[in-house]
């Protein structure tokens, strides 16, 4: 199977998005129809997330399964350390390469029930995501992802820290970090130099969700970790109460920010897209990335 790191591969910039595990069977419907719709745009990854905690892990797994038997898309198996044996890990790790998933994003993930909530391993798990990253190197001949953090992780507070944890993550094989969420390009852009000042050549991709509504620009908010910024949140006041005029400024918003991130020279965008696809498609046709959108 193709790795990410191929596919990131050339001048012209990439996308990739990301999904949400489906709850129940119309959620899957749901999913499959972003799916299909933005499977011919050809992106350069699809993932699929573990659920808050881990907690829709069987339906994370076998929807990424479906994908690579299903579809011509490439997948990438969230993998997370929470409430795992390492026994577990392994065997996980070795059904994905049983049929031929061989993308991996090792995360240590969040406490179930409680994100901001105390970490507590597994007894006998792992603590940290440099561990799970060793691991599935270990077992195979996986391509590797990790977590990075622009504003810094949640539970770090120093940003100096945080640049040593993920390049920990890197350095232990990992091939390419995902970024969290952020509101501007800058902060983004400062990890990724550091990154590279640091002497690594890992790609760093940026992670983007256009701020739709009051309620969504709520949970970017909260899953980023930082306040919205003042010019931001300026632009977005005046349309408080008009569902399509909060909505197209957000799209514009995120097409700026996208535009300066491909002038800046990211390899690629990955879209946060709650199991919807017509945002993402907005976002790629005024950027010229895709040509029907």
């Amino acid at each position: 199977m193709t790795s990410v790191v191929e596919r990131l591969q050339g001048q012209s910039p990439k996308f990739s998005v990301e999904f949400l595990p489906p709850r129940d069977a119309e959620d899957e419907k749901i999913l499959w129809k972003a799916v299909r719709e933005l499977e011919g745009l050809d992106p350069a990854f699809v993932s699929i997330t573990y659920g808050a905690g881990g907690s829709r892990r069987d339906r994370t797994i076998r929807a990424t399964g479906r994908i690579a038997q299903e579809t011509t898309l490439l997948p990438v198996a969230h993998l997370t350390a929470v409430e795992h044996s390492v026994a577990e890990l392994r065997n996980v790790i070795g059904w994905y390469a049983a049929i031929g998933v061989r993308n991996i994003l090792a995360l240590r993930g969040d406490p179930p029930g409680d994100p901001m909530g105390e970490w507590v391993a597994h007894p006998e798990g792992l603590s940290y995501a440099d561990e799970l990253v060793r691991l599935v190197r270990e077992l195979g001949d996986f391509c590797v992802g990790v977590a990075a953090f622009p504003y810094g992780h949640p539970r770090s507070g120093d940003l100096d820290i945080d640049l040593k944890y993920l390049l920990r993550k890197l350095n232990a094989g990992a091939d390419y970090a995902v970024a969290q969420l952020f509101h501007a390009p800058e902060p983004f852009l400062r990890m990724r130099d550091r990154v590279a000042d640091a002497g690594c050549t890992a790609a760093i991709l940026p992670g983007i969700m256009p701020m739709l509504s009051p309620r969504g620009l709520s949970k970017i908010v909260e899953l980023s970790g930082a306040d919205l910024p003042l010019d931001v949140a300026r632009r977005l006041e005046p349309y408080a109460d008009d569902v399509a005029g909060f909505r197209a400024t957000g799209i514009d918003i995120a097409t700026e920010m996208c535009q300066r991130l491909l002038d800046e020279g990211v390899p690629a965008l990955h879209f946060y897209t709650m199991n919807r696809s017509k945002a993402t498609k907005e976002v790629l046709g005024r950027l010229g990335l895709v040509t029907r959108a």
